[in-house]
């Protein structure tokens, strides 16, 4: 059944905002995601005869897990649609609980008509992530717990994608305690909900170009609208920098794995979206399911962003101890190199220059510029730094 999921402190969150935060950890629910609280609820409450049809659903990731999940612990069929580029772990694991998975189209949205399609010719239930009532109902169960675990709850930060989770802990928190706030959290680059709120209504967004994908929503549903825009007092955007160092932060002092999307509450925190928050702040993470081969790359963007990795391009002279010399300045900064690559080729290069690309290993963002500056000083022609 569903876990009642931890809720941890955060000491340096804490020392960051001034107040006490504590993570509630729905990495750690089945499937990696909080999708399995409203997919079970919402299948449990379908008739004998639904059940007897079956369930499908579009998913790239999270909620086709949390569907396929449920269907197997309720004994029904369960059909998910997922797009032709899903990760190979998101895949091997709906399969893994139960599914019948069917790789159909390059996005969700093509996933989502064969899925529509399937309903229609078969009589299966088509299980939407989050329009549904009772999909929000379902996720409503972590403002419920996490009333119980923090009864002095003062905040309340939700990721939030098609809304089905913020809508939900809205709901439950401020039914139960109506002075706490609860606050969503979008990807800069898939951020629906300002201007849908400020519309009056659910407004596609135009492009979404985010790492977070597990929030990448480009049109909120209309169940949740009516309840974010009744009970939740802020909807605020990180952008991709933030997301990476949060994912880096949580896996260095955390100790926990989360995907970009589950960090979004954390890189909040980290970038001072919120503005004196009321405490004791929770913050959801709200999934943990990441392509090891992404997460690779998230935390190398995360340590650039962090100012512990520095990459760069140096022009030397082409003569016998330049590339020595470079090296040692780099060395005497106490900077460690992590990749060299030496090219005499190149239109911006004069017949006697050579090109060095040069990726070090730093402490922080005070210690990269003190390595930028030594270089300088010591007359290197420094091109670009990432």
């Amino acid at each position: 059944m569903i876990r009642r999921t931890p809720v941890v402190g955060s000491r340096v969150l804490a020392e960051r905002v001034g107040v006490p935060v504590l993570l509630k950890c729905e990495n750690l629910q089945r499937t990696g995601s909080f999708k399995p609280r409203g997919a079970y609820n919402r299948i449990a409450n379908l008739s004998a005869a639904q059940r007897g049809r079956g369930v499908v659903a579009a998913s790239a990731g999270n909620h086709g897990q949390g569907v396929a999940w449920a269907a197997g612990e309720l004994g029904i069929a369960s059909t998910v649609f997922m797009p032709v580029g899903a990760s190979l772990p998101k895949l091997v694991a709906t399969r893994a609980y139960g599914a019948e998975v069917h790789l159909v189209g390059d996005s969700i949205d093509e996933s989502l008509v064969a899925a529509l399609e399937f309903a229609e010719r078969t009589g299966a239930t088509l299980i939407h992530p989050f329009d549904h009532p009772d999909i929000v109902a379902g996720q409503a169960t972590v403002g419920l717990e996490i009333l119980e675990q923090v009864p002095d709850v003062g905040t309340v930060v939700v990721p939030t994608g098609g809304g089905g989770l913020l809508a939900g802990v809205a709901v439950a928190v401020r039914a139960l305690a109506p002075g706490v706030r609860v606050i969503g959290v979008q990807a800069a680059e898939a951020a629906a909900w300002p201007d849908s709120l400020a519309a009056g209504k659910p407004v596609r967004v135009a492009r979404m170009s985010t790492m977070a994908d597990g929030i990448a929503v480009g049109l909120p549903g209309a169940v949740p609208f009516a309840h974010v825009a009744e009970l939740v007092s802020e909807i605020v955007t990180v952008d991709e920098d933030a997301l990476s160092k949060a994912l880096l932060l949580c896996l260095e002092r955390a100790k926990l794995v989360v995907e970009p999307a589950g960090a979004a509450g954390v890189a909040a925190l980290l970038t001072d979206a919120l503005p004196d928050p009321r405490g004791p702040v929770v913050v959801i993470v709200s999934g943990g399911n990441i392509d090891p081969l992404l997460l690779t790359r998230v935390i190398g963007h995360g340590l650039a962003a962090a100012g512990r990795y520095l990459a760069m391009r140096v022009t030397i002279d082409d003569r016998p101890g330049a590339l020595s010399a470079l090296l040692a300045v780099v060395g005497r900064a106490g900077a460690s190199v992590v990749d060299i690559v030496h090219s005499r080729t190149g239109p911006w290069l004069a017949v006697d220059e050579v090109e060095v690309s040069l990726t070090v290993e730093t402490r922080g963002a005070a210690h990269r510029d003190g390595v930028l500056e030594a270089l300088r000083e010591a007359g290197f022609r420094v091109h670009a730094e990432l």
